[in-house]
């Protein structure tokens, strides 16, 4: 393995994912996300744990990143006229040619969905009996039905994400001695409220955190490297899209838009009356491409009553505040729905399967914030707010998750300090629940 000098923290959550389907050979284990989220260093961390806990050494370990084009002009790789790499023959080649006989194999592989076949390497490794394969991807689309079908569901996703609150939280402490420069700046990084702002206006994204909290060097990398480099690669190319002006404004109307309930024809109409033409169409053609890179995620309704999906209307969620804010700025942010967004992902990273909940009660339409769902049946309810410390504002918080019937449990999550109890509903602060 190669060392590295970046600042690297540790992500617990998805190394103990990885652990727990390690050996499983005939399972290909596939990590998910948005670029620059991590995957690469996660797979770093993995090897540097097998290699501690003596499960492998460095010969047993393969690891092939398919964006260095000094890698993929070694084994013979090269792009087609539509920018895939070509060649998987020779990669599967390359790979059984430094295996170790009568060891397992630990083998990487980066940005999988580069190379055009992929799923014919990942299915002739996984035959493998001294193979465990691990592959990453930056692009939903790489899960489409014939793919999937292709893997004969012989595959688990882990789907990884840039920091949440308290992997920033943790990352900021460790490598505080090395940046503050003022008592000020060290006690705001000992306090939730003041490193949420920086959260939310800084980024998760792991190698910002090598950018010694400066901001313009913070908004540069995410615009340049992050944004530009999704767009380009995973929907401007994948769609042939010639009118890049377009794309920029729906990803500015999305991003702006946040935690609003909306459908394609609302964003075509939005659009239009900032004087934008784009049809229908286009729209949902550059939204799915937004989805599938991970920059964007989809809420749907969901009828609490009823127990079914609803087809109108639904919500959209960025992957990283801090994206958002590059994007957009820092004026007249939106503090509700940005809080409302930190939300969502986090019940997304702890593995629920996540709605925005509606009931009728009285002919009156109500809305739950968040329907949360894990596999077992287990469901809770989350209402989100900045603050409630008046009567009014605390009743009227209160009462969409009143007007639920059954008896999941039920939260209220605020940015007042302190924790309660309302006829059930448990009342928390955010950044403890974060925690």
């Amino acid at each position: 393995m190669q060392s590295t000098s970046e600042r690297i923290v540790g992500r617990p959550q998805y190394i103990e994912q990885l652990k727990k389907w390690q050996g499983q050979s005939d399972l290909i284990k596939i990590i998910t996300g948005v670029r620059r989220c991590g995957k690469s260093k996660l797979f770093y961390l993995y090897q540097l744990d097998l290699i501690t806990n003596r499960q492998a050494d460095d010969s047993q370990i393969v690891n092939i990143n398919l964006e260095d084009l000094v890698q993929t002009n070694k084994i013979g790789l090269s792009y087609d006229t539509e920018n895939f790499l070509v060649g998987y023959n020779k990669l599967l080649d390359y790979v059984l040619s430094i295996l170790k006989p009568k060891k397992m194999n630990y083998v990487f592989i980066d940005e999988i969905q580069l190379l055009r076949d992929w799923d014919k390497v990942a299915n002739a490794l996984r035959l493998q009996s001294n193979v465990d394969l691990y592959l990453t991807g930056s692009n939903a689309y790489m899960f489409s039905s014939d793919l999937a079908n292709s893997l004969g569901g012989r595959y688990i996703e882990i789907k990884m994400q840039p920091f949440s609150f308290k992997e920033y939280f943790e990352a900021c402490l460790k490598f505080a001695p090395f940046d503050v420069k003022t008592k000020k700046d060290m006690d705001d990084l000992h306090n939730p409220m003041a490193v949420y702002y920086h959260y939310i206006t800084e980024s998760g994204f792991p190698q910002t955190l090598n950018l010694v909290y400066d901001k313009q060097l913070i908004s540069d990398y995410l615009l340049d490297t992050v944004y530009l480099n999704t767009i380009q690669k995973d929907i401007v190319k994948r769609f042939n899209i010639a009118d890049t002006n377009k794309l920029d404004a729906v990803v500015k109307y999305m991003f702006d838009n946040i935690g609003n309930e909306t459908s394609i024809r609302n964003i075509e109409k939005g659009l239009n009356a900032g004087g934008h033409k784009i049809s229908v169409p286009t729209i949902d053609t550059m939204i799915q491409g937004l989805l599938d890179s991970f920059l964007l995620y989809k809420c749907d309704r969901y009828d609490i009553k009823g127990k079914q999906y609803l087809d109108s209307n639904a919500k959209y969620y960025v992957a990283d505040i801090g994206l958002r804010t590059a994007l957009l700025g820092i004026k007249d942010m939106d503090q509700e729905h940005i809080l409302e967004n930190v939300v969502y992902l986090e019940l997304i990273r702890r593995g629920y399967q996540v709605s925005v909940g509606k009931i009728v009660k009285g002919g009156k339409n109500i809305e739950v914030d968040f329907v949360a769902k894990k596999s077992g049946g287990i469901v809770e309810y989350y209402q989100v707010a900045l603050n409630v410390l008046g009567t009014d504002i605390l009743e009227r918080e209160l009462a969409p998750l009143e007007a639920i019937e059954d008896n999941y449990p039920k939260f209220l999550l605020t940015m007042d300090f302190g924790s309660g109890e309302n006829n059930g509903i448990k009342r928390m602060n955010v950044l403890e629940w974060l925690f």
